[in-house]
């Protein structure tokens, strides 16, 4: 288990040192300059030289990619062009809101999938079966950003229920949550769906029912439990997503979080803070897949025991290999 994590820390590190160096050079390629977003286009050249100088946009590339990878060490991500703020401090400025945000959806989405899908497993191949794999097939179909006016026509404009945008209070998550969470529903009723059903054929279901055991305890004590790793794997991969931006969203909405914050630095130009929010984005997306692989050693037994096996392999090899001398 100890090799095992060190080995998937050390591909993490690999992967975040990766896609930083090509994010580096491709936030290059973006035609603009950060100067002339500044300070306007009809500004004077010392101006344009004394503030390029200051901003150390005047170095060569190589010179500002090696600033970039010591400002990765130390967590800052070195400073905004416009607000001269550490990056990670700007950046956990916006998160809040966007982890909220996640979460909220992600409850929504729970509370529409979970009872649908278990729903339909249960009655396979009925009409109710038939109703669920429409509504996600038709949830599924409607991206959110017409599923986000739609709901503000109805709610805010014509109901009057709710605010149009915004992030000051409850009232305001209600909207870019349901938003969120029931296009992620609809993708979760058929994992839920299939994973119930694919244990609910199982032997040891047959076996536990021909004991005498009622649907609602094989269901509780077998099958919940089985039919989690694949569950589980499916909210954690979503969750990251929707954690690390939903910026359509966001963006309808007006939601202050970390997808209207990387909207507004391309249009800025900020280099430091799009290279900061891109690297940001995927260390917490692969630390969630890598505590959801973890999940699966909580969950399933069978991979704690291959887990080990696998670790008893590795330690018999090197052994063998001090002994021979290889």
């Amino acid at each position: 288990m100890k090799s095992y994590i060190i080995k998937r820390v050390l591909l993490l590190l690999f992967l975040l040192f990766v896609v930083a160096t090509l994010i580096f050079f491709l936030v290059h390629l973006i035609p603009g300059d950060p100067v002339a977003a500044i300070l306007g286009e009809g500004a004077k050249t010392e101006d344009v030289e004394r503030l390029r100088k200051e901003l150390n946009l005047d170095k060569p590339l190589l010179s500002q990619y090696v600033d970039f990878t010591c400002s990765l060490v130390d967590l800052s991500f070195g400073q905004s062009l416009f607000n001269n703020r550490e990056v990670m401090a700007n950046i956990l400025n916006y998160l809040p809101n966007t982890v909220y945000l996640a979460f909220a959806a992600v409850m929504i989405a729970l509370l529409i999938s979970f009872p649908l899908g278990a729903l339909a497993a249960f009655k396979e191949n009925s009409l109710i079966d038939s109703w669920v794999t429409v509504a996600s097939s038709a949830g599924l179909a409607v991206p959110n950003f017409f599923l986000g006016p739609l709901l503000i026509m109805l709610f805010s404009v014509r109901l009057g229920w709710l605010p149009v945008s915004g992030s000051e209070g409850l009232k305001h998550i209600v909207l870019p949550a349901l938003t969120l969470g029931a296009s992620m529903s609809a993708f979760l009723t058929r994992i839920i769906k299939t994973s119930i059903s694919r244990e609910l054929t199982k032997p040891y279901v047959l076996l536990a029912r021909a004991k005498g055991l009622s649907g609602f305890r094989v269901f509780k004590n077998h099958v919940l439990k089985n039919a989690l790793i694949l569950i589980v794997t499916t909210i954690g991969l979503q969750f990251g997503a929707l954690l690390t931006g939903a910026i359509i969203t966001e963006t309808v909405f007006s939601w202050q979080g970390i997808g209207v914050l990387l909207i507004e630095s391309i249009g800025r130009r900020d280099y430091p803070m799009i290279q900061g929010l891109i690297v940001f984005i995927t260390f917490v997306y692969l630390v969630i897949n890598f505590l959801v692989d973890l999940s699966y050693f909580a969950l399933d037994p069978k991979s704690r025991r291959s887990l080990h096996r696998f670790d008893l392999h590795d330690g018999l090899n090197s052994r063998n290999n001090e002994i021979t001398g290889i």
